[in-house]
């Protein structure tokens, strides 16, 4: 089909796909007039696809696997890419995960990049006078933990990596350098993060004019210290980052600030190669994140709830599908914290916490006609059933290889503090351990949360890169930024193709909700008033003010793959290798 996109529009590819996947010959041949099965169509592509939050990034990796890259090549290129041109979100100075489909071996591996505490800290740092988590943990020089994202990326790249290190690096490289044009909406979010990032002096000289005005829309915004650091890690791969003089100055401008990370911490980290949690969910091999990730173990919790219930009989959207997922959610997210934590440092009963028989328990307190308080359901017991700003993108290559990778600077910008002379924006990701929480376990005299902080642990995320597979092969490739609507989300959408059987643009086009454990469910701006009224009628309060993830899915069926790039923050793309997007 590909050998005729000079002659044919992306319109008539996208015509000629849909209906091969959705139309009988003979249904084809009797009708008049060609119709659309849906208002929501995918990009296809018939040799691979990436998807990211940012278009020049996916145009990256798509160039990637043009010139003999594999999926893995991809990602690395995407994920440096997308600090330079994503800097809210994207980073070398902040953590997540990757979970890696190999096709030659028929393997999932996930690869855990995730920062840990930096050896100097302390519980009474984080605390202010009512033993609260102060402030100074979101935002200034004791925010951030030791980034983990570089030694991620090179982990994933030397055992699945195709292509040269150093060529994987480069466009990332080229873009610092020579600048990127800034989209209106990249534009107007440097103006909203000022104050944010005014927190150092780098940070202001990197994103803004001299004089402190903001770049406009149109105007190309160069990086010429992050290309620097950039090189030193195209060079000498993670030593380059993480030792050497990347290090020496990250250190200093440590020192100099009161932070707490030393070349010490910095050269003492490694990534981790883990085994992926693995479910099922009516049929289908779910594959998602480990701890010291909580995403995937809710997730997977809560589709084991929800697979008690028919959700098909209701319908998509229905206020009644939407009740029994919500009221699952109250009961991961109730058990979570509970139960999970790294699980380098703590002992977690993980296999109860997934198995289909706690959900069975935790599902018989769901009454389909009633929202319950979360206080009347409460924390469950899985260890009885134990046996013996964010961004996200997603990867497939022609070869089968597919990547889904989360990785995070926990909020948008960060800590606001940029290492001086590096470029590299830093994380706030100490604010994700259990400090308030632990604090009252010590005035208590009770042992701590499992997310306590600890000296090179790594904290609690939601962060769960997922692939859905299908007969043995990845089916669906997904994952979300989002903060806590990670799991929400990532679950909605799976729901959606599977008791849906949505395409994967309708099903990351559909509302979403968010419930936890507050006893208020949030729905999406301009959700159906009908359906709200219903939900208030079943007990739910209902809330609502913005909207929920950014998925960047992928999902391979009959032999295309068919990308969604969620529109909820603006210059998301979907690209196939085979079609070139101008720059």
């Amino acid at each position: 089909m590909m050998k005729f996109i000079g002659k044919w529009s992306r319109a008539g590819v996208l015509l000629l796909s849909m209906v091969a996947l959705t139309a009988s010959p003979v249904v084809a041949q009797k009708k008049q007039l060609l119709e659309y099965p849906s208002i929501h169509s995918p990009v296809v592509g018939e040799q691979g696809m990436v998807v990211s939050q940012n278009a020049i990034a996916s145009e990256v990796g798509a160039d990637i696997l043009r010139g003999g890259g594999n999926a893995v090549d991809a990602a690395v290129a995407i994920g440096f890419a997308l600090a330079v041109t994503l800097p809210r979100a994207g980073n070398i100075g902040g953590d997540g995960f990757m979970l890696v489909h190999d096709a030659k071996s028929g393997e999932q591996v996930f690869f855990d990049f995730r920062s840990v505490a930096p050896k100097a800290a302390t519980l009474a740092m984080f605390l202010d006078n009512q033993g609260q988590e102060s402030q100074i943990a979101s935002r200034g020089y004791l925010a951030p933990s030791v980034p983990g994202t570089v030694a991620g990326l090179y982990m994933a790249h030397k055992k699945y990596g195709k292509m040269r290190w150093a060529d994987v690096v480069a466009p990332a490289i080229a873009l610092a350098r020579d600048g990127v044009i800034l989209t209106p909406d990249e534009a107007f979010v440097f103006g909203w993060g000022k104050e944010r990032l005014s927190t150092s002096t780098a940070a202001k000289a990197a994103y803004y004019k001299p004089d402190g005005a903001l770049y406009r829309a149109g105007e190309r915004l160069k990086q010429p210290d992050l290309a620097w650091t950039l090189t030193q890690i195209a060079k000498r791969g993670a030593d380059g980052f993480y030792k050497g003089p990347v290090a020496d100055r990250f250190a200093a401008d440590m020192k100099a600030n009161g932070g707490l990370i030393t070349t010490e911490d910095l050269a003492a980290y490694r990534a981790i190669e883990r085994k992926p949690l693995r479910g099922t969910y009516r049929g289908l091999d779910i594959v998602t994140a480990p701890p010291a990730s909580a995403g995937g173990a809710t997730l997977l919790n809560m589709l084991n709830i929800v697979e008690n219930f028919d959700l098909k009989q209701n319908g998509v959207g229905a206020a009644k599908s939407l009740h029994i997922m919500a009221e699952a959610m109250k009961l991961g997210y109730a058990d979570r914290y509970a139960v999970l934590g790294d699980t380098d440092f703590v002992t977690t009963p993980i296999k109860g916490f997934i198995s289909k028989s706690y959900a069975l328990s935790r599902a018989k307190l769901i009454d389909p006609d009633k929202a319950k308080p979360v206080a009347q359901m409460g924390v469950g017991d899985p260890l009885k059933y134990e046996s013996p700003s964010t961004t996200h993108f997603s990867v497939a290559d022609a070869q089968g290889n597919v990547v889904s990778t989360t990785y995070t600077l926990g909020a948008d910008f960060g800590s606001g503090v940029m290492i001086s002379g590096t470029g590299v924006l830093l994380n706030n990701q100490m604010n994700n351990f259990s400090h308030a929480q632990a604090a009252k376990a010590l005035r208590e005299g009770l042992p701590p949360p499992l997310n306590a902080m600890a000296p090179g642990k790594r904290m609690l995320s939601t962060m769960m890169p997922t692939i859905v597979m299908k007969n043995g092969k990845p089916w669906l490739i997904t994952g979300t930024p989002g903060g806590s609507t990670i799991i929400n989300t990532v679950m909605q959408v799976i729901v959606n193709v599977v008791d849906f059987n949505l395409n994967v643009e309708e099903a990351t086009h559909q509302p979403r909700i968010y419930q936890d454990t507050s006893d208020k469910l949030r729905v999406e701006p301009n959700f159906n008033a009908d359906t709200v009224r219903v939900l208030q009628s079943l007990g739910h309060t209902i809330t609502s003010d913005e909207t929920m993830g950014s998925a960047q899915s992928i999902m391979i069926e009959n032999g295309l793959f068919l990308g969604a790039a969620d529109p909820r923050r603006p210059g998301a793309q979907a690209i196939p290798p085979e079609r070139r997007q101008p720059r």
